[in-house]
């Protein structure tokens, strides 16, 4: 049997008695009176044994749901990733592997992903989600590939593209056909996530008609910056800009303080033979964690001129006089227009970290179920690792948070693509459309940590589940496991993400209290908000439907998806208001006093961000099920949208607790649920990663080799049944 057969027709023996709805979870009442009993909705018996025929049509269904709106996308992809030579190889140099990782993106160039990055007007198809799309998909093979993908066409490409106006037209063309490789210098040494204090400075000389860039201190030197070290001739550099001001004493120089804001300026940095320009020092990161296909590196300039024509002005110009001007007069406003236009880089890199966790989870649940240790008696073969009640709870519970995040991802791109089809100019955005895209950047800040936190512990877990095998560097696992490790902190830290979305529910939360009169205010404080927070996710019908469905019945079983959703809203309901009454008093306090208050109140905003994640993670959830046409995808579909419910109140059991929302005896049901769940799902383990449709030369790694051999051991074992 080969690895590959072994992935569509695997047989358990776990025991046939999978039902979720065992004595541990029916019949039993609590102290609030809540009977926890089966209800109509709640998961139906899967098959404990599917047949091969079974598994591959289901796994087909799934991934029709998990491609998501472009399935195009996926699978001109997937060619991409056909190639045998797609997987990073842990025998090469640094240079070798810079070299190889570079030549692997005339690939990605000729699959056709590039022009769907660009507008039309601009040489391209405008087709964002196929962009995104595709930058995710890389994941799954090869995250340095996809970084150089996301610096040179997402970074890079889209500062120019988004930020720039027709006379950059010609650059456009040039980096979409890799004529022109680049950077996307805006992160410093001494600033990350605080993009508004770089340091870098872009100060106008009329005289003659030229951009001095300078970098004043140590701390403002470019760090950490793809495409630097190696390849890049271009970089879009990002610097406070810094204008004559008609207002200082005649030979006063200009400060920082003179300052329009941070804005881009279209730099060469390299000479075509690869050497630094005069003005221009580059570094070399060298090794790193991982990613040795990427060549991240370090920029500093110094009194380096560059024409008034390198601004990119799309939302801010200055003429030959070095008047400024800008068709958004708010400064604040201007900022974050700017790098709403970038949102799609922060969107991909949670994307393709998400890809890498399902390439650890297939990688994970194969072997598993080749895989023997222990047997129950000497008479008996061993048994498969995925037979294991702890081995399952390991893998499954975060196959099923794979499956979410997915669900969740394809929304964020479809509305990413969605906005971007509208063509809607950001300088005349109406207060609703700018309500839209901040949310949109919010979710895309939340999903961007949410996926690659989960990236991190699950490739880790993988690891660990598949023993020394999983150490070794030939099953990729300790590949994925180090390049993707920087995922949490690139393109913005998870914590300050977090933080980020958060602070965008509570704007929203703060403005709909401001419309309200003192009655209204009193019925909003005693009641549930999470209409307008349904309202703010663009949560559709069907999610609307549940919980009018919740409000009819009242029905409480821990499988009924209208109760399900209502507990996870009353969760970020009522951290939201907790976190409002613990914020209130800095409307009355100065600056300092002020940002001291909301400091202390960190570990609350991250608390309301992950309430909101888990929330949202599960409309996904339904949303999906309600796409499948067949009653078994649905069945299967619905047990692992009940796993990651109870796994989201398992961990969060003591909150539930606390809030008198859930009893103990109703916590420990649903942790009894989970195992039955994972028991029952454990047969199925090997369709759910199938349908994650990652091609078989990906994950046909040397430890199923060794393992698939000894498998005709077992079969003709008499003791062994019919297994195999």
């Amino acid at each position: 049997m080969s690895p590959n057969q072994s992935k569509n027709a695997t047989e358990s023996t776990t025991p046939t008695d999978s039902s979720v709805t065992s004595k541990n979870v029916d019949g039993i009442s609590d102290n609030s009176g809540f009977a926890l009993r089966r209800s109509t909705s709640a998961p139906k018996t899967l098959a404990s044994a599917p047949n091969a025929e079974e598994q591959a049509s289901i796994a087909k269904e799934l991934k029709l749901v998990l491609d998501g709106d472009f399935p195009t996308a996926r699978a001109a992809t997937r060619q991409v990733l056909a190639n045998p030579d797609i997987l990073p190889r842990a025998d090469l140099d640094l240079e070798q592997s810079r070299a190889r990782t570079t030549a692997q993106l005339q690939q990605v160039r000729e699959s056709g992903m590039p022009k769907d990055a660009f507008r039309k007007d601009q040489g391209g198809t405008g087709n964002t989600g196929h962009c995104l799309t595709s930058i995710e998909m890389l994941g799954h093979a090869d995250l340095s590939l996809m970084v150089k993908s996301g610096v040179q066409w997402g970074l890079f490409g889209g500062a120019v593209g988004n930020l720039g106006t027709e006379r950059h037209q010609e650059m456009v063309t040039q980096l979409m056909n890799l004529d022109a490789l680049g950077c996307f210098a805006m992160t410093e040494r001494g600033h990350g996530s605080d993009v508004q204090q770089l340091e870098t400075t872009a100060t106008y000389d009329p005289a003659t008609r030229e951009f001095i860039i300078n970098s004043p201190t140590a701390s403002a030197e470019k760090w950490f910056i793809g495409n630097a070290a190696r390849d890049g001739r271009w970089a879009a550099v990002f610097a406070q800009l810094i204008v004559p001001n008609n207002d200082n004493a005649e030979g006063q120089e200009e400060s920082p303080s003179d300052s329009q804001g941070v804005h881009c300026l279209l730099v060469r940095i390299r000479e075509d033979d690869g050497s630094a320009i005069a003005g221009v020092r580059i570094g070399d990161h060298g090794y790193k964690g991982g990613l040795k296909g990427v060549d991240n590196g370090t920029i500093s300039f110094d009194n380096y001129r560059v024409p008034r024509e390198a601004l990119l002005n799309r939302f801010a110009d200055v003429d030959e006089e070095g008047n400024y001007s800008s068709p958004i007069e708010n400064p604040n406003r201007r900022f974050f227009t700017m790098l709403g236009a970038l949102v799609r880089g922060r969107v991909t890199v949670g994307a393709a970290a998400g890809a890498a966790a399902r390439t650890a989870l297939d990688i994970g649940v194969t072997y598993a179920n080749l895989r023997r240790q222990f047997a129950p008696d000497d008479s008996l073969p061993e048994n498969r690792l995925i037979e294991h009640r702890w081995h399952r709870l390991r893998l499954i519970p975060r196959v099923a948070r794979a499956y979410g995040l997915q669900f969740a991802t394809n929304k964020l791109i479809a509305r990413v693509h969605e906005l971007d089809q509208l063509g809607l100019d950001p300088t005349q955005h109406t207060k609703e459309q700018q309500a839209d895209q901040r949310e949109v950047e919010a979710h895309a800040a939340a999903l961007k940590a949410a996926n690659t936190a989960h990236a991190t512990d699950t490739i880790q877990e993988v690891r660990e589940a598949c023993g020394g095998a999983g150490y070794m560097a030939e099953n990729l696992l300790t590949t994925l496991k180090a390049d993707s490790d920087v995922f949490t902190t690139f393109e913005g830290d998870n914590v300050v993400m977090m933080q980020l979305a958060a602070k965008e529910l509570m704007t929203g939360f703060a403005k709909e209290l401001g419309g309200l009169n003192p009655m209204e205010m009193v019925r909003f404080g005693l009641d549930s908000f999470g209409t307008l927070l349904r309202r703010r996710t663009a949560a559709d019908a069907l999610i609307q439907n549940l919980v009018d469905t919740f409000s009819d019945s009242e029905e409480t079983s821990l499988f009924a998806p209208a109760y399900q959703i209502n507990l996870l809203t009353e969760r970020e309901d009522r951290l939201m208001r907790s976190l409002a009454r613990r914020l209130r008093p800095a409307r009355k306090m100065e600056v300092v006093e002020a940002a001291q208050l909301v400091d202390r109140a960190q570990d609350h905003l991250l608390a309301v961000g992950w309430a909101h994640v888990d929330r949202i993670v599960f409309e996904a959830f339904v949303e999906a099920e309600s796409k499948l046409e067949s009653e078994d995808a649905q069945r299967v579909l619905e047990q692992v949208r009940d796993v990651y419910f109870l796994s989201c109140i398992v961990d969060n059991a003591s909150w539930y607790l606390e809030q008198n929302l859930l009893t103990g005896t109703r916590t420990k049901a649903a942790r009894a649920a989970l195992n039955d769940l994972v028991d029952s799902l454990g047969p199925w383990s090997q369709t759910l990663v199938d349908a994650f449709g990652i091609p078989d030369h990906i994950t046909e790694l040397k430890l199923m080799e060794d393992y698939d051999a000894m498998v005709p051991k077992y079969e003709s074992d008499p003791a062994a049944g019919q297994e195999g």
